[in-house]
């Protein structure tokens, strides 16, 4: 499995500003390409990658949830996967209220010119032809959210996307030797915000205990701390791996 991280901007102003790109992730495995999380600049951070990542050749589309630092972008990967809908292909997993609901991000055109259209649903198993990945328990977010899972030989990777820090949540990525973990937050605020800081990965790895812990999706407050400078620091507390991603970052597993 490859993983390339096209950004790793988290929350509005730190999207707003493009101070770290927002692009999601793309993910390469078996000869399947995926695009989890197609944030504002999507299609322009592939563009710009290197190697170019032609989005053509894209074969499906993994939406965790709504906010827009997560689909804005869904609609015009697509259309680009598909070849301006000329070419019907590709799949996509959304949850229901992405593709739905009164607040659905995914547009008519977009269902009618992909090959499958799958409802993400809690604990689910999934198939993209060798490929195979789960869903999480729903996450405690303001959205309808989930992680996902993917199955390699003898391992599995997850994606631990936004949510507030819950037990049963973490519980749920037990057994991932790769963890790639949504921290948008230096500390925690006064005010009620549903996402991890740095301290709830105390908690998180006590329960997880990943081989490989990799931390992304920044908001301003870990910007401008830049925990990154001090990596070895948080892998000897941690008693793990941790790397702390950065835009481009590539990661073989």
């Amino acid at each position: 499995m490859r993983i390339k991280f096209l950004g790793t901007g988290g929350a509005r102003f730190v999207v707003a500003r493009q101070i770290r790109a927002s692009g999601g992730i793309f993910i390469e495995d078996q000869g399947e390409k995926i695009i989890l999380d197609p944030g504002p600049g999507s299609l322009v951070r592939m563009a710009h990658s290197r190697p170019r990542i032609d989005p053509s050749t894209i074969d499906a589309i993994i939406l965790t949830h709504i906010h827009l630092d997560h689909s804005n972008d869904v609609n015009v990967v697509a259309d680009a996967m598909t070849q301006g809908g000329f070419n019907k292909r590709g799949y996509l997993f959304a949850p229901h209220q992405a593709i739905y609901s009164e607040d659905r991000v995914v547009l008519n055109h977009t269902l009618n010119i992909l090959e499958r259209v799958i409802v993400l649903e809690e604990r689910k198993r999934y198939k993209l032809r060798g490929v195979e990945f789960e869903s999480s328990i729903r996450h405690d977010h303001d959205v309808e959210t989930y992680g996902v899972r993917f199955f390699l030989k003898d391992k599995k990777v997850g994606f631990l996307v936004d949510t507030a820090p819950k037990e049963e949540v973490f519980e749920d990525y037990k057994g991932c030797e790769v963890l790639i973990v949504n921290v948008v937050l230096y500390e925690r605020l006064k005010w009620a915000i549903k996402h991890l800081c740095l301290k709830d990965i105390d908690f998180l790895v006590k329960i997880t205990n990943p081989k490989l812990l990799i931390l992304t999706h920044f908001g301003m407050t870990m910007i401008n701390k830049k925990p990154w400078k001090e990596e070895d620091r948080f892998s000897e507390r941690w008693g793990v791996e941790v790397k702390f991603a950065y835009d481009g970052m590539s990661l073989e597993v």
